[in-house]
């Protein structure tokens, strides 16, 4: 693959920004996101994880008229119905997500239900400024945790202990987390799709 290609990254969540860069920088591939330049600000009003990630990249794509990738994830939690799925980050007050993890264990609680298991889902979409995308899906399975551990990651993961595992999210350093994680299992698929295409950028 040739160096110096560029993409943006729709992004304004610093730790999301930080893996992105950290898995692409091998490929040569310079990442500008939210800490770079303009990228818009769009409703997330699809109702899947894909959608939202394909609104969020074609705004930012037709705005700077450079290939673009969004990612929508989110915790999915068996015994609350999935939830809160699509509506992960809103879920917690104020985008608060040590407020979000309160709320989330508490409404585990509430069901008197025994069953833990959870799962991170993500999809990344590669969009262009004419619309035309395609999308790359990561997932890891796992279960909640009854209290926080680890200060490393961001977002929920210190009550996210994935399958195989005795750690929270949290206590896993970047490349540990990068390998088995819902996002850096979307990215090695987008990264596969690179290296077996390499006229997408």
């Amino acid at each position: 693959m040739q160096k110096s290609k560029k993409i943006i990254f729709a992004s304004h969540n610093k730790g999301k920004i930080s893996e992105i860069k950290e898995i692409l920088y091998p490929l040569g591939i310079t990442v500008l996101s939210g800490e770079d330049i303009e990228i818009p600000e769009v409703e997330e009003t699809g109702k899947t994880f894909e959608e939202n990630a394909y609104i969020k990249a074609l705004a930012a794509a037709k705005k700077q008229n450079l290939p673009c990738i969004a990612d929508d994830s989110g915790l999915c939690v068996d015994a609350i119905g999935g939830k809160p799925g699509v509506y992960t980050a809103r879920y917690a007050p104020n985008r608060n997500f040590e407020m979000g993890m309160d709320k989330l264990l508490k409404e585990i609680k509430e069901t008197n239900s025994n069953n833990r298991a959870a799962h991170f889902a993500c999809v990344i979409v590669l969009a262009y400024p004419n619309g035309n995308f395609k999308s790359f899906e990561g997932r890891v399975d796992g279960s909640i945790a009854t209290q926080k551990t680890g200060k490393l990651g961001f977002g929920y993961d210190p009550i996210f202990i994935p399958t195989g595992f005795t750690r929270s999210f949290a206590e896993f350093d970047s490349d540990e987390k990068n390998k088995i994680s819902h996002r850096g299992r979307a990215l090695q698929k987008f990264i596969q799709y690179l290296t077996e295409n390499e006229d997408v950028l």
